[in-house]
């Protein structure tokens, strides 16, 4: 039985400031730093043989301060762009509760939480879905496969696209679904790559913006 360990980094500076950050490189804030450590102190009961980062700092960062409180500086780490955050395009670096107030709470949802709801010059949730997905049946699954335990450092959107695959949540009911920074979901996989069991170790409340 395989571990496939799932976090969402710590708060970055921007999600302190209730930014929309999409591809935006920004890093952790102290809070955040604390929240990846505090993720590494609830998995200390797991081994972990490979890690996957997104080319994002945020991602590297929150490895980076897990690795300190488990003793795992040196384990393989494998960058990988496929799995980071959901581009916001041109909302990119705007307060989400200003364009909440310009839009509407209706095109606020749809933006935020929608499955395949444009953003100018950005991508949907489905968009991620569809480089994310692959990525994890081609590379990450035949991995839990051969009995490595894998743990993702990684971004809410990205998540949530993987989550929808691996909790099988349709189209229609995916917007419900709120990784905060710093959760960890940790699943069970067999063998055959079958879905065994899941956990989520750590559950923050209200999630600050991606």
């Amino acid at each position: 039985m395989s571990k496939l360990i799932l976090v969402r980094h710590g708060q970055s500076e921007y999600n302190a400031k209730d930014l929309w950050t999409g591809w935006t490189d920004v890093p952790l804030t102290e809070l955040g730093r604390l929240e990846a450590r505090e993720a590494g102190e609830e998995i200390k009961d797991l081994k972990v043989d490979i890690v996957f980062v997104s080319d994002l700092i945020r991602s590297k960062q929150t490895w980076e301060e897990m690795a300190k409180v488990l003793g795992l500086k040196n384990l393989p780490t494998i960058e990988a762009k496929e799995i980071k955050e959901r581009s916001y395009g041109d909302l990119s670096g705007l307060n989400k509760w200003e364009v909440k107030n310009k839009y509407g709470d209706e095109q606020w949802l749809k933006w935020r939480r929608g499955w395949d709801e444009p953003v100018p010059n950005g991508e949907t949730l489905k968009d991620v879905y569809d480089r994310v997905v692959p990525f994890y049946l081609k590379t990450i699954l035949p991995l839990l496969e051969s009995g490595k335990n894998i743990l993702l450092s990684d971004h809410g959107n990205s998540l949530r696209a993987l989550v929808k695959y691996l909790d099988n949540i349709p189209n229609e009911d995916i917007w419900k679904l709120e990784i905060p920074t710093g959760t960890v979901y940790v699943y069970d996989i067999d063998k055959d790559g079958k879905i065994t069991n899941k956990e989520i170790r750590v559950e923050k409340e209200a999630e600050s913006n991606k």
